[in-house]
């Protein structure tokens, strides 16, 4: 990390292409844990960083880190549960482009902090950079928000759900969370103890789940296109298809059903902003990125357009093969019904849902990696008990510290007694989200009008910057506004997941 002495005047002089020989400098003099800065010693510690772990990611690594973040469970498991919430096709896909849409626009505003302020740390950074009073508050507000929150639960459950359904097993719930402990301990003992190995399985772990979503989007257009000539195709799954009637949606069918609840649309576009989440990732591990500036800008754009084609394959597949009924009572396994119907009993039962469980697992460990480094920056404030003992890297040269600060919540979350707790994670974790999209994005208008010299690599869209507040704001009103289905399981029902956002 930079000197505290005579660094401050750099900070609005540094350009992008001066990052990498600020950083060359550093490396030989890296400040170890022990010697943390002062808190308020803001403006010096904002210069690049390079951690004690080294410069090693590559643009490759961390596209993969950033592209295996956003492609996680969200598109094998939330379209089934969107539609299910919002009623008609029509519905459900526009919400799908007008959450691509704010992506962006949350995308954009954690590249100008991100090109501005070249450290890791993410969110946690820009906070105590942008709110210096009252003191040590935002610092406080994103250790929590990131020990509380920062858990890896949803991937887990469905790495389960899609293995027990591979192998035709009717385990019981506690069976399924038992499976999901146990990715999560092992995939922490992999990145505590095998932290190089652990990044290249993520890394080939990530390049499986691009493929499959490839393959799955590909081979649904083809056998809606294909079908009415193909109907010997090898695997005899034709009669599995849905009738062609039911292909050819009229533009008002395409919309009955709709539900047009603000209550249901917010939950819905949370799973979607869900699904998105993720293009911020290789900001939490700034310091480990070789050219961070350069290397930001273009992974995460690539990411986002990555996704976006993607998600719109994808939901175009499953509507296009899986009849609308079974869509809404798929829960999280309507990518598994899609392969059943697609592929046969053989290949689409057994093999490619294996293959989904395999993605969720590379989510988890790139999540993982990445929150056991925000929990190790968290760690370096000296805010939280034991400090210096989580900050270290010892004794296997990774944040040890970091990984059972996460693990700890995400075990908790796996093993508490619930119903639905694939959907009220993404909502608890969506909901306190935009409450730091709301201080974030406040805080880049007011950086913009009063330090206006500092460099700015990246500049956000300002109008895009205001639609997302907008949204955000919006987000956190909706659930006290439910829809007659989320009324029906009562007043607490439909706004639980909020009470437990703003309670942490």
């Amino acid at each position: 990390m930079a000197s505290n002495t005579d660094t401050s005047p750099l900070l609005s002089a540094t350009s992008g292409a001066d990052y990498e020989s600020i950083s060359s400098v550093e490396s030989n003099t890296v400040r170890t844990h022990e010697s943390k800065p002062a808190p308020s010693d803001v403006e010096a510690d904002v210069l690049p960083e390079v951690s004690t772990l080294g410069r090693t990611l590559t643009w490759r690594s961390a596209y993969i880190i950033t592209i295996s973040r956003v492609l996680g469970s969200g598109i094998f498991a939330t379209p089934g549960v969107i539609l299910a919430s919002v009623g008609s096709p029509g519905l459900a896909l526009t919400l799908w482009i007008v959450g691509a849409i704010l992506a962006y626009f949350g995308l954009a505003l954690s590249l100008e902090y991100g090109c501005m302020l070249p450290r890791s740390g993410g969110s946690k950074t820009y906070l105590e950079f942008t709110y210096r009073k009252p003191k040590y508050l935002t610092s406080i507000l994103v250790a929590t928000h990131s020990i509380l929150l920062g858990f890896t639960a949803s991937n887990c459950i469905v790495f389960a759900q899609y293995m027990y359904f591979a192998f035709r097993v009717d385990g019981t719930e506690t069976g399924r969370k038992a499976i999901a402990v146990a990715l999560l301990t092992l995939i922490t003992l992999i990145h505590a103890c095998f932290r190089q190995a652990g990044i290249k399985i993520q890394d080939f772990l990530g390049w499986i789940k691009i493929a499959m979503i490839v393959f799955m989007s590909a081979s649904g257009i083809f056998v809606v296109l294909f079908r009415p000539d193909q109907r010997d195709i090898r695997h005899a799954a034709a009669d599995l298809l849905p009738p062609s009637d039911e292909l050819n949606w009229t533009w008002a069918g395409f919309w009955a059903g709709s539900i047009w609840s603000f209550g249901a649309i917010a939950t819905s576009i949370l799973k979607v902003f869900y699904s998105f989440s993720g293009l911020s990732n290789i900001n939490n591990v700034l310091n480990e990125v070789k050219d961070p500036v350069r290397t930001l800008k273009s992974v995460t754009l690539a990411s986002l357009a990555t996704a976006s084609a993607m998600y719109a394959l994808a939901n175009v597949a499953y509507l296009l093969v899986v009849p609308l009924d079974e869509v809404k009572t798929s829960g999280e396994l309507i990518a598994a019904l899609f392969f059943t119907r697609v592929f046969g009993e053989t290949v689409g039962r057994t093999f490619l849902p294996v293959m989904v469980a395999l993605s969720a697992a590379g989510n988890v460990m790139v999540v993982t990696f990445a929150l056991a480094r925000l929990n190790q920056e968290i760690a370096r404030t000296g805010l939280i008990p034991l400090s210096k003992l989580l900050s270290s890297t010892k004794p296997f040269g990774s944040p040890m510290g970091g990984l059972i600060v996460h693990y700890i919540p995400s075990i908790l979350v796996l093993t508490i007694p619930s119903g639905d707790v694939y959907s009220f994670i993404l909502e608890v974790e969506g909901y306190a989200g935009q409450v730091i999209t709301v201080a974030l994005g406040f805080g880049l208008f007011w950086l913009r009008f009063k330090r206006k010299d500092l460099h700015r690599p990246y500049k956000a869209f300002l109008p895009g910057v205001g639609i997302q507040l907008t949204v955000a704001l919006a987000l956190l009103l909706a659930p006290f506004f439910p829809s007659e289905k989320q009324k029906e399981k009562g007043w607490l029902g439909g706004v639980a997941y909020a009470l437990v956002g703003i309670a942490v």
